[in-house]
């Protein structure tokens, strides 16, 4: 007999008040944490030593340990008495979603204007930020070497959009913009721009004295709230779906399985930056984070190479990510046989080109998991006529050598600004990937 759900639509009610608190991945992380901590999950240094005889012992006991990096968080938990070469269940997901980031030099302006210097991350619909009240949101670093979150979440940027009267072919030739003319941001009045103006302000708002910042990573957001969309509330709009919702449904999982003293397997979450990107940093999932983890955590606990060895060779990850649900109005860029729904439960993905790293094997694994659940699950592939984009799992299951299998939740426009989900579909991915870390 199939488990019972363990979370319901509370969760998707959860996952809006996450999704409204972390404008950017070292504020998605920073909740994580907090939420790992009440479970009682504790933090360890990447600088302390993981061995029962130094400081850092807690990292070789058994229960709850996370690392934090930037915009990355490893978080795990140990089963009492866990063997060495105990194998992981891995869920996988990353923490950045496209937007506009500031630049070096951030006070720019013209004709009156005054206005912020940015630069495009990731693929974003760009026309998705047009004539939408922004706020801005990062990490500052400062003269002492330490870091400080901001969030200015209210309306203070805006990119406005050109009047049709000036713009007349817009109707018949689509929209045109040029990223670098195009989508620099308002904040204000004023001819005299001066240096420092906006990082001043920052500090203001930070309560940091004049000065005190050196460096900073700042990015902007939609101040617009998630909300419940639809005639019988069953979808939901919000931001940064893609792919903060798979780290809620993985803390979420992590959470629910911590405790288990028979647990097969050591539940992993990973969550990684730059995903948007092509994942090449130190916080990335094609980054040695996740292998080191793993790695000094089979040796805290006095494990061996071979230990590390076995440990991975029975170890899967699953890269949980959003996909494209069918769309109503273009239906033929899907695949003519594959059209998932939303609230149909989550996406299965699959490239025989490996742009997904699931293959049969995997599958019966994630089917497993969905069936002791009791949660429907869909499969997704391109149509062969479109590229297919791509996620962590190839790289994780590449660079570490484990199974990897690629789930996740199937949405529609994805990398706008505001994207839009089944409002089901949060809570049994999270379920599905609680079957999967209890194994």
């Amino acid at each position: 007999m199939s488990a019972p759900h363990r979370l319901d639509r509370g969760h998707t009610d959860d996952l809006m008040t996450f999704l409204a608190a972390s404008p950017t991945p070292y504020h998605a992380v920073a909740n994580a944490a907090e939420r790992l901590e009440k479970a009682g999950f504790r933090q360890v240094s990447e600088t302390d030593a993981w061995d029962a005889e130094t400081a850092g012992a807690s990292a070789s006991a058994s229960g709850g340990k996370y690392v934090l990096r930037g915009g990355a968080i490893i978080a795990w938990y140990v089963p009492e008495g866990a063997a060495p070469h105990t194998p992981y269940r891995i869920v996988g997901a990353h923490t950045d979603s496209p937007n506009l980031r500031v630049k070096p030099l951030p006070d720019t302006g013209a004709h009156g204007w005054r206005q912020v210097a940015v630069e495009i991350y990731g693929g974003p619909l760009m026309n998705s930020w047009l004539d939408r009240d922004l706020g801005l949101a990062g990490r500052l670093t400062l003269r002492d070497g330490s870091t400080r979150l901001v969030n200015v979440d209210r309306p203070l940027l805006r990119v406005p959009q050109l009047a049709i009267h000036l713009d007349r072919a817009v109707s018949a030739e689509g929209l045109k913009l040029d990223k670098q003319r195009h989508l620099q941001p308002i904040w204000g009045l004023g001819d005299d721009v001066r240096d420092g103006d906006l990082i001043a302000f920052l500090e203001e708002e930070s309560g940091l004295g004049a000065g005190q910042v050196t460096g900073w990573d700042l990015m902007t957001h939609s101040v617009e709230a998630p909300a419940y969309l639809g005639r019988d509330k069953e979808l939901m709009a919000g931001p940064r779906m893609d792919n903060l919702l798979s780290v809620h449904a993985g803390v979420a999982a992590l959470t629910a399985v911590a405790g288990g003293s028979e647990l097969p397997y050591i539940p992993v979450l990973a969550a990684f930056d730059h995903e948007e990107n092509g994942s090449q940093s130190d916080t990335g999932a094609d980054g040695p984070l996740l292998g080191g983890v793993l790695e000094r955590s089979v040796f805290a606990r006095g494990g061996s190479y071979e230990d590390r060895a076995r440990a991975f060779a029975g170890t899967v990850c699953l890269s949980s990510d959003t996909g494209h649900a069918v769309h109503p109005n273009y239906a033929e860029r899907h695949d003519p046989t594959h059209h998932p729904r939303v609230n149909g439960g989550p996406i299965l993905k699959v490239n025989v080109n490996n742009r997904y790293a699931t293959d049969g094997s995997g599958r019966a694994v994630w089917a497993a998991a969905c069936e002791k659940a009791g949660v429907p699950f869909q499969s997704f592939v391109s149509n062969n006529s479109m590229p297919c984009g791509t996620t962590i799992g190839p790289i994780t299951a590449a660079r570490h050598g484990i199974k990897t299998v690629d789930i996740g939740v199937a949405i529609l426009s994805m990398h706008s600004v505001r994207e839009l989900c089944g409002a089901d579909d949060p809570h049994l991915l999270a379920n599905a990937l609680v079957a999967f870390l209890e194994g």
